[in-house]
């Protein structure tokens, strides 16, 4: 800890340092002028696709565009539907088992799923997932995944995996504004009682003990991948309620304590704590349990393009086998192999494709549009996805203000949306004359479908007025620094662990292969949408279909 101190004090002191230099600290009381707020802010709403998504649904209007007879005929032995990172580690595990026979489709222009980038002028940025924390050092797939890429350079002699330290998330990391002001890390501490601080520290104890805890089959009540958990039945206990209920029952009744789950629960799942499973809410803290020769425990590993650029890692070996902007419209399992049509937006062309075996790493609501009522999931309205809004951020000064710091993830006590983080901050330049900052705000006052409504409704505009409203919250005079928002709405960004999902025989139904030919892999299978369940789903499918090959 006190290396880790005493780095975190030197980079503070070398933003102030820099800042000071060319004078570019805010003052926190700058009153906006009128010129600032008719200030013209470039940049625009990048999609997901969901115009093209929605050609689904036309299927049962018969679009002719769409359903047109092939005049492509593609033969392969295995094909994948979906480039995210559920998909990729499904084809990495086939291409590393010998089976490099494979197509790979995505409806997107890019592949990556929730894991996607994009860049300007100042610096590449992530359009969702932006980390990875150390892995549990029990999951030796991923470890070993870790440790190919470099991420993990060795073992010490005690066995713990030394974290490349390029990648593990530098100092200062995380900043709450509260009360008027800044603190270090986001566990409310700054101008809060004795009896509010006594709760947040009994309620870390109690998630310390469940991290601890196995059940009666000896394994780990919480751990990733999911699957790996025990069965016990204190999980349908806690799985029956929401965390909001849990804290009730404990008697956890501050108000800091409450935001700040409220805070991890959005951060994880786009869900407030009254709609999140109480497995869920414990899970994020219970269920890592990762040890580094030369990181905290709670140490993440982070990049400019966020989790892009594992995604880029995932298909180093077979990127010639995906292919972007097909729509996948139709799959039928016959006798001998599984037949898709596939609709290739850009140039307006329907292809067949033949294949052995087919995984579909899709969101299970999607996959059932494609299968026949045979092998369709009854259910599958269960299956609920959060929606987000991302926005990419551009400013010409670092919103520091007077106290001189400027964090990676940057959280307001007040904000309704989780704060952003600093794209940038892993650059070993300590000035710059422009930064981007991502945006993350989870879309959860509302159900879901009212939600993505309203976000498709809303204009770039608009979008733009009430990140700034938020932002100067905090940020007075945020507005002035702007100089261009990109926005992305992600619709379905993640499935939703609410109360009574994870135990919920839907979930269990879900986790099937149909004729030893079609197979699934999500991280809606497991109900946690974080890399390494997209990762576990992956190896799993592809695990389950090279037995089929046997």
């Amino acid at each position: 800890m006190k290396e880790l101190l005493s780095r975190k004090a030197f980079l503070t002191r070398s933003l102030v340092g820099a800042f000071s230099l060319v004078g570019l600290t805010w003052g926190g009381k700058k009153v906006v002028s009128a010129f600032s707020e008719a200030k013209k802010i470039n940049g625009k709403i990048q999609g997901a696709n969901h115009a093209i998504g929605h050609l689904l649904r036309g299927l049962s209007n018969h679009d002719k565009e769409v359903e047109k007879k092939s005049d492509t005929l593609i033969q392969t032995k295995v094909l994948i539907v979906g480039a995210g990172i559920a998909g990729l580690s499904a084809a990495r595990t086939l291409y590393k088992s010998g089976e490099k026979d494979l197509l790979i489709l995505d409806l997107e222009d890019h592949s990556g799923g929730n894991a996607s980038s994009g860049q300007n002028t100042v610096s590449a940025y992530p359009w969702a997932a932006h980390y990875l924390p150390i892995a549990n050092n029990d999951n030796q797939l991923l470890l070993d995944f870790l440790e190919e890429h470099q991420l993990i350079t060795g073992y010490n002699s005690d066995g713990l995996p030394i974290y490349n330290d390029y990648y593990l998330c530098h100092s200062p990391q995380e900043r709450l504004f509260l009360k008027g002001r800044w603190q270090e890390g986001l566990i409310p501490n700054y101008g809060i009682t004795a009896g509010d601080k006594k709760q947040i520290a009994n309620f870390l104890a109690l998630m310390e003990q469940y991290r601890q805890q196995k059940g009666e089959d000896g394994r780990w009540l919480f751990t990733i991948p999911l699957a790996n958990a025990s069965t016990d039945e204190k999980i349908n206990e806690l799985d029956a309620i929401s965390m909001a209920d849990f804290l009730e029952i404990h008697h956890f009744d501050s108000e800091y304590l409450r935001w700040y789950v409220d805070y991890c629960c959005r951060d994880d799942y786009g869900l407030t704590l009254e709609h999140t499973s109480a497995y869920a809410g414990i899970h994020y803290f219970a269920a890592r349990k990762g040890k580094a020769a030369n990181a905290e425990p709670n140490a993440v590993l982070t990049w400019a393009e966020g989790n892009a650029f594992l995604a880029k890692v995932l298909m180093t070996e077979f990127e010639d086998k995906i292919k972007t902007q097909h729509l996948v419209t139709q799959l039928e399992i016959a006798e001998h192999n599984v037949r898709v049509l596939a609709y290739n937006w850009k140039e307006k062309k329907t292809v067949e494709i033949h294949a052995e075996r087919v995984i579909l790493a899709i969101p299970q609501f999607v996959a059932n549009r494609l299968l026949t009522p045979r092998y369709q999931l009854e259910e599958v309205s269960q299956f609920q996805y959060a929606p987000w809004m991302v926005a990419n951020i551009t400013v010409n000064r670092p919103p520091i203000e007077n106290d001189g710091f400027l964090c990676w993830d940057n959280v307001a006590y007040t904000s309704k949306s989780l704060g952003y983080i600093n794209t940038g901050h892993q650059s070993v330049e300590r000035y710059k004359d422009k930064w981007v900052l991502t945006y993350y705000l989870p879309l959860s006052e509302l159900s879901p479908v009212e939600e993505r409504k309203r976000a498709i409704q809303k204009s770039h505009e608009q979008w733009v007025e009430e990140i700034i409203a938020d932002l100067s919250g905090f940020h007075p005079a945020i507005r002035e620094s702007i100089e261009e928002v990109d926005v992305k709405v992600w619709g379905h960004g993640m499935i939703s662990p609410r109360v009574g999902f994870l135990t919920s025989d839907a979930r269990k139904e879900a986790n099937r292969v149909l004729e030893d030919k079609v197979f699934f892999a999500h991280t809606d299978l497991s109900g946690i949408s974080i890399f390494e369940e997209a990762f576990h789903q992956g190896n799993k499918a592809a695990r389950e279909l090279l037995n089929t090959l046997v």
